[in-house]
């Protein structure tokens, strides 16, 4: 044989094999712990940057409608950075959110949605030229929508909106937005 034929009949399958791969179902990737990185800035000028891990809920699945839907813990370290009224301001806090992931086609689709309640506390409370939190403890919740990458389904990109207040416990109570991009790598 060739060695042209011999590699057309590689490529072939390779190919078929990629395809047949490529078919299975992006959500068991989340049956897998991840490690990510996020940048974040909210439309006052605060930046912030996120190290975290996703840690999912054993076995747990189940479906809404054409959606698959599996659960996970988000648990992060965030640096908050600012303009304060004394000069720059930084803050680090610590967060855990539950979260649930909605895959579409019964969790066949690369893309997802992604949306969670959780808490954080701060090592200082949030004090900037625009705004003022009340409280070190506040919660977070967030949606999102993201893409899942790679031959084993091992890369993740998501955008997310975040809101991040005390809930009315104490005010003032402003709260913040962020706009959040996160790269995600599975293990």
């Amino acid at each position: 044989m060739p060695a042209t034929t011999a590699h057309l009949y590689a490529a072939a399958a390779a190919l078929c094999a990629g395809t047949v791969f490529a078919q299975t179902a992006p959500l068991d990737a989340l049956a897998r712990p991840s490690l990510y990185l996020q940048a974040a800035t909210a439309s006052h000028g605060t930046d912030a940057w996120t190290v975290g891990a996703t840690l999912p809920f054993a076995t747990w699945q189940r479906t809404l409608g054409s959606f698959a839907v599996r659960g996970y813990w988000d648990v992060y370290l965030s640096q908050w950075s600012a303009d304060g009224p004394t000069g720059p301001f930084h803050s680090r806090l610590i967060g855990v959110t539950p979260s649930f992931r909605l895959v579409p086609d019964g969790g066949r689709a690369r893309w997802f949605l992604d949306a969670g309640i959780g808490a954080t506390l701060a090592d200082r409370r949030y004090v900037t030229l625009d705004k003022e939190f009340s409280t070190r403890f506040n919660f977070a919740s967030h949606v999102g929508i993201g893409l899942v990458l790679g031959a084993q389904h091992q890369h993740e990109l998501q955008l997310r909106l975040q809101h991040v207040s005390n809930a009315g416990l104490k005010e003032p109570n402003p709260g913040e937005d962020f706009l959040q991009l996160r790269y995600a790598l599975r293990f």
